[in-house]
């Protein structure tokens, strides 16, 4: 067994730090509880090639970060700040001695922009990288290329408790990777499945009694979220106190981002002799932190992750399973000290089902702060960069529609001077945009509030309904908020000074109507109309439908600016908002809002409708009629009622279907030489091939005039006109001397339908298309009834006529049935009728 004073890491260390003076980048995979966050950059200050240089540690959470130098600290007998510090948004904990920096990922971004060539550290350690977060992404993205450009000598090092080496490797090549053995001792499954129609927290309390009955030690409890834990430590507490059950002195801790550091610290803190704990935690303990006296895992199986949708540009919160990896870094918790149990609330069946990883946060998430980073670096494209995964396209084409919303960068893509200084606010680049124009038109403090607010989590909770005055009044202390921790309205404050600038805030409330100004700032895109009728439905700016609750005040108002919504497809649920003038929102947006004549159709009239409108997005501000539209704009209206009615509503006749057959037989047989002309193709094509056809036709009845197979035809040149009827012929000549129609619309087409006797001495079967398509042959009965279907004559001859003839002579005896047709002459009529006889 490994000493107590000794983690199963310090064994690899000397092999690390030897592997580094002639390797680069080192992968090191470490179970948790190796202790590879603690040792490994305090290994590291004894290696030659640091050369008086720092160390540089990127953790992913801001609680991990200041646990981690803490930890350090005091094994070196000092306080963070000296040899090991910390560095976060809103903690710094640094002096000229230190030599081990921890730094949170939006630190490290901003420290490689201002000095790109890193001058003051030699190393650079990933730690948890297997969590794959999108800013850890980045991180490893420019570090490398900083590595490859400017220093070479520049050591890197990826950590991981469960890493996927296989795509990471795949990028980095053939770099060494270092495998330390975990410490963890036992740790017991035990499947409790959440039973049919039971509440998650209910279910949950009873696991927890259950395991605080029949085990020993302190447990750890994950719950996907804040409001999850905060009920389940309510239920508990009563359920606890109902049962008068002594389980010793019992501790409840929650534990999630948002808490203060001094409730985070209680919860990571050891318990003192003969007391329990209880952690209610989110996937915060996942990694890098080390709860003492744990011998109980609880894991609902779920997490809550922000998931970005690209087409309505709204990233919602989406509660779902963990992955098998997440589970056994939970479930590893319970083995740090001695075995341990680990309860999951779902079946055994269920635990095969679980993906293996968790997906990495770049393929879910809202890419404008990258994009934006990247145009600081001096990146136009992801391209321009090594990934462990690229970045989607769609994903990154809408961070860069949005940033052109916000006028942040010019008209190549790079970043222009508003950019960079709303990059420099180190926020979100909607809220820094808001910061600085709301500095211009008055309402800088403001505009700090709000920004510290929506970076939060809400701070009033759904009960408040969606006014985002309230938050505000609840921040001053002027709301009803319902128990609003002290510790998160300090932390918003602390924002709020960093985002204010030292300016100072008015006396007076602010106007409902001056946040919906700033909001509208922000997001542009969610600028909200109240649709016709009495229920709090809207449209916004970006063409999507949203939706108050219907006892929401907020309801009242026809023009909202929306900060929050659900993010659903069809008709998102608003959560923050507040009402906007929409005089100001022309001032303020001026340069987004466009006026443009369009012709519409409308159905009830029947006929095309023309106006003048003002848009912003795809919202109507103002709208106009016009007495005189122009015959362009009567032509854009019939085209959009064709596009409303389906092309199949046209004035189709059967030789335009025909044309359009054959058209698209060809396409199918010589893709690089005719239109691809199908349905969709026509209807985004409408303008190139109907539009010129419409000319004096203001009304659908006109339509009635229009010639499609001309309007068709035009979609062909010269050549291909000629072409068509050599290659797609409309008949062909049968055997009697006949020319008979060829149906290209029917299935399986082309069809020729003729007289089975008709056809006697027709070998070969005829084909189109230069000879690639064979015509499909209804052959018919006296009575022009379907005999055989067939696109093999002669097989036809051979195999099937001698039934066929069997069953007919009988029933039509006049006719000719010849035991040899090959060799029979082709007839139309009987065998009296015939007139070459």
């Amino acid at each position: 067994m490994t000493p107590p004073d000794l983690l199963p890491i310090d064994q690899i260390l000397p092999d690390l730090v030897k592997t580094l003076e002639s390797n680069r980048t080192v992968l090191l995979q470490a179970p948790p509880g190796a202790g590879k966050t603690t040792r490994v950059p305090l290994a590291l200050l004894a290696a030659s090639w640091r050369n008086g240089r720092k160390i540089l540690m990127l953790e992913p959470r801001r609680l991990a970060a200041r646990s981690a130098a803490n930890y350090m600290a005091s094994q070196r007998g000092e306080k963070a700040g000296m040899t090991v510090g910390y560095r976060t948004r809103l903690d710094t904990r640094i002096s000229p001695d230190t030599l081990i920096e921890v730094v949170t990922e939006g630190i490290l971004t901003r420290m490689i922009q201002s000095d790109p060539a890193l001058e003051d550290y030699a190393a650079v350690i990933f730690d948890e990288f297997h969590e794959r977060s999108l800013q850890a992404d980045l991180g490893l993205a420019l570090v490398r290329e900083s590595k490859q450009a400017l220093r070479e000598d520049l050591r890197l090092i990826i950590m991981s408790a469960t890493l996927d080496t296989a795509p990471i490797a795949a990028v980095l090549g053939q770099v060494p990777v270092l495998t330390a053995e975990g410490r963890a001792f036992p740790v017991g499954e035990r499947y409790r499945p959440l039973p049919p129609r039971a509440r998650l927290v209910d279910h949950l309390c009873r696991i927890v009694i259950e395991g605080l009955e029949k085990e020993s030690g302190s447990l750890l409890v994950f719950l996907p979220g804040a409001g999850e834990i905060r009920r389940a430590e309510r239920q508990l507490k009563e359920t606890l106190a109902s049962l008068g059950s002594d389980f010793g002195s019992l501790v409840i801790a929650p534990l999630y981002g948002s808490l203060g550091p001094k409730e985070q610290d209680l919860a990571i803190a050891p318990t003192p002799e003969g007391q329990r704990k209880i952690v209610l935690a989110t996937a915060i303990a996942e990694s890098s932190l080390t709860i003492q006296g744990i011998r109980v895992v609880i894991d609902s199986g779920q997490q809550r992750r922000p998931v970005f949708d690209a087409n309505s540009g709204m990233t919602r919160l989406v509660t779902g399973r963990v992955s098998k990896a997440s589970a056994e870094q939970r479930k590893g918790r319970a083995g740090r000290v001695e075995p341990g149990v680990c309860y999951r609330l779902w079946s055994e069946s269920a635990q095969f089902g679980l993906a293996e990883f968790t997906p990495p946060e770049i393929h879910e998430a809202d890419l404008a702060p990258v994009v934006l980073e990247l145009a600081q670096w001096g990146a136009r494209s992801p391209e321009q960069l090594e990934w462990i995964d690229m970045p989607p396209a769609a994903h990154w084409q809408q961070a860069v529609d949005m940033l052109g919303w916000l006028d942040m960068l010019d008209t190549d893509g790079g970043i222009n001077q508003h950019g960079q200084a709303a990059r420099a606010l180190g926020t979100h680049p909607r809220l820094a945009h808001m910061i600085l124009l709301g500095r211009e038109i008055g309402l800088g403090y403001l505009a700090a509030e709000l920004a510290a607010l929506l970076e939060e989590r809400d701070l009033a909770g759904r009960w408040a309904g969606a006014d985002m005055q309230e938050r505000v009044r609840i921040f001053r202390g002027k709301g009803s908020g319902h128990g609003v921790d002290a510790a998160r309205m300090k932390s918003i404050g602390k924002t709020v000074s960093r985002l204010s600038d030292g300016i100072r805030p008015s006396p007076a409330m602010p106007t409902d109507e001056e946040v919906g100004r700033l909001l509208a700032l922000a997001y542009p895109d969610r600028v909200a109309r109240k649709r016709p009728g009495d229920a709090p439905r809207y449209q916004l700016s970006n063409g999507r439908g949203a939706v108050l609750r219907d006892d929401d005040p907020l309801g009242r108002h026809h023009w909202l600016a929306t900060a929050e919504l659900d993010g659903k497809a069809r008709e998102a649920t608003i959560y923050l908002a507040a009402p906007i003038d929409p005089a100001l929102l022309e001032r303020d947006l001026a340069g987004h809002i466009h006026e443009r004549d369009e012709a519409l159709w409308d159905d009830r009239r029947g006929t095309v409708v023309a106006r003048r409108v003002k848009t912003l997005g795809q919202l109507v501000l103002e709208e106009t009629a016009l007495p005189a539209p122009s015959a362009e704009l009567l032509q854009q209206g019939l085209l959009a009622a064709a596009r409303k009615k389906g092309l199949k509503s046209l004035p189709w006749t059967p030789a335009a279907e025909q044309w359009l057959a054959r058209v698209v037989l060809l396409a199918r047989c010589f893709p690089d030489d005719w239109p691809a002309v199908n349905e969709r193709w026509l209807t985004d094509n409408l303008e190139t091939w109907l539009g010129p056809f419409l000319a004096g036709m203001n009304r659908w009845a006109d339509l009635t005039k229009l010639n499609l197979g001309q309007a068709l035809a035009s979609l062909l040149d010269y050549r291909q006109q000629k072409q068509l009827d050599e290659l797609a012929p409309t008949r062909l000549t049968i055997p009697t001397g006949q020319s008979v129609t060829l149906d290209y619309t029917a299935e399986n087409g082309p069809v020729l339908a003729a007289k089975l006797q008709a056809l006697f001495g027709w070998t070969g079967t005829p084909t189109v298309a230069s000879g690639r398509v064979p015509v499909v042959i209804h052959l018919l009965s006296p009575a022009q009834r379907p005999l055989a279907v067939t696109a093999d004559l002669a097989s036809f001859w051979q195999n099937a006529y001698p039934e066929v003839r069997k069953d007919m002579r009988g029933r039509y005896p006049k006719h000719p049935w010849p035991e040899d047709p090959l060799n029979s002459e082709a007839s139309q009529w009987t065998k009296k009728r015939n007139p070459e006889k």
